[in-house]
């Protein structure tokens, strides 16, 4: 008798510790590499005198390993092969979104927690039919296909979208086909438009919460995303925001849930190798993880949180000169590059012609700290003189990265910047570089040590197994 109450109890202890997972949160930083979450962690450390690191949150978790990247079509991937990956566990050719490498679909890990009866949120900090979030709904030729995806989105029966808005809510085929706003509300979903409004939604059974775009018509064609951490007003939506709204929403539901959560402008900010907007973005990515960190400390038996990256962007180097970083530097900049762009052009289009250099000067003062915290050396001072004058004749050329084309002088003065705080990059483009993996709660173990991306989706689904 004794012996068969000891088996038991063993049984009953063993059922105990491993608690059925019912709340997973996939978090993907879109391009960020480990350079990127290291130099967030460097520069906070910088920013209080130190040297070393200032750790966020998700470097504080207590698994964490690497993950290889590469496409079936080439060794560096690109987003839409990346996210296909991460989504459903099936590599595929570059471009391709939700389909393998013979372009048959394939089936994600939110479409099959979904027909379990999960309740699914997906989220991003760019546009809600971009790669990365299309990848766990959509399946398409190419990723480029946005209003095919936003029709599959609105298609989907999954709970909660949240972003910046629609790429392209028109079909650009057929003018008179409706646009996806209308389908999604015709499929159920409420639209929330702003933070402050996901209150009046937050009782309906789906709710997609996009930035506010008042005095726009969102019916056209947006800019895929909402403003950088830099660029910010108080109204703009945050992704810190968008999650928190998305917990709150899917757990009134009273079922398990599963969210992918995608910090997606590091990417865009990688891609013009804008070091202090990276290191932003990161920061705004980490507070969105701390959020979830923050509902998986009311239930840590239940839940599993994954963060990792699609790959990384930029061949972000620490350091471009013999034992020199001095990333505090970076805090002189208060504009991302293309905001800093458009306030060059605001002024050219103001003074035309008249335009001194002394006011472009004060404004490289005022939003990079060029001139004044930032020294300028009189060569430096000579190449930007220059951009200008070819710039009031009309002779600059903008230069173009896949998501911005800013002025000359613009991408001048970061990349001095940069240059200054001694960071470097390798290309404007994704690299094959390994990318971080953070893991805490429920089945957290599984995700220790090196791991090819088509990994993570079959690992998640046997915790939730």
């Amino acid at each position: 008798m004794k012996r068969f109450l000891v088996v038991v109890m063993a049984v009953l202890c063993v059922m105990c510790a491993t608690a059925q997972v019912k709340y997973v949160f996939y978090m993907i930083g879109d391009g960020m590499g480990p350079n990127q979450v290291l130099s967030a962690e460097m520069y906070q450390a910088e920013l209080q005198g130190k040297i070393g690191r200032e750790k966020l949150c998700m470097t504080q978790f207590p698994v964490s390993g690497q993950l290889s990247t590469y496409s079936t079509s080439n060794g560096i991937t690109d987003s839409s092969a990346a996210g296909t990956c991460l989504a459903s566990g099936k590599k595929t050719n570059n471009g391709t979104l939700g389909l393998d490498d013979l372009n048959k679909p394939v089936e994600t890990i939110a479409e099959i927690l979904r027909d379990k009866g999960w309740s699914i949120g997906i989220m991003t900090s760019v546009s809600i039919d971009h790669a990365t979030p299309g990848a766990f709904y959509a399946h398409v030729n190419k990723r480029s296909e946005y209003y095919k995806i936003g029709k599959q989105l609105a298609e989907s029966k999954f709970d909660f979208f949240g972003g910046s808005s629609f790429l392209h809510p028109t079909d650009k085929d057929d003018a008179s086909a409706p646009n996806l706003y209308k389908l999604c509300e015709e499929a159920g979903y409420h639209f929330a438009h702003g933070y402050k409004e996901y209150e009046e939604v937050a009782g309906t059974e789906r709710v997609i919460l996009i930035q506010s775009h008042e005095g726009q018509d969102i019916t056209q064609p947006s800019e895929g995303m909402i403003p950088y951490a830099l660029d910010k007003t108080p109204e703009d939506l945050t992704l810190p925001q968008i999650t928190s709204a998305a917990i709150d929403f899917l757990s009134r539901k009273q079922k398990p849930f599963f969210m992918m959560v995608e910090g997606g402008a590091i990417d865009w900010a990688c891609h013009s190798n804008d070091a202090a907007t990276v290191i932003g973005e990161v920061q705004e990515f980490d507070k969105a993880i701390q959020v979830v960190y923050d509902f998986y400390k009311k239930h840590p038996k239940e839940t599993l949180i994954i963060i990792t990256a699609d790959h990384e962007t930029g061949g972000m180097a620490l350091g471009n000169k013999k034992y020199t970083l001095d990333l505090q530097l970076l805090q002189n900049q208060k504009v991302s590059v293309g905001k800093l762009s458009d306030e060059i052009k605001a002024l050219q289009e103001q003074y035309g012609k008249k335009l001194k250099w002394e006011q472009v000067k004060d404004l490289l003062q005022k939003e990079v700290g060029l001139y004044d915290a930032v020294p300028v050396k009189s060569e430096e001072d000579a190449e930007l003189q220059q951009l200008f004058k070819h710039m009031l004749n009309n002779k600059a050329k903008d230069e173009k990265t896949l998501y911005a084309e800013v002025s000359a002088l613009a991408a001048k003065a970061i990349k001095l910047l940069n240059k200054k705080a001694h960071v470097g990059w390798t290309t404007t483009s994704h690299s094959a570089a390994a990318v971080p993996v953070f893991a805490i709660g429920q089945g957290a173990e599984l995700f220790t040590g090196w791991h090819d991306n088509s990994e993570v989706m079959p690992l998640i689904l046997k915790a939730t197994n």
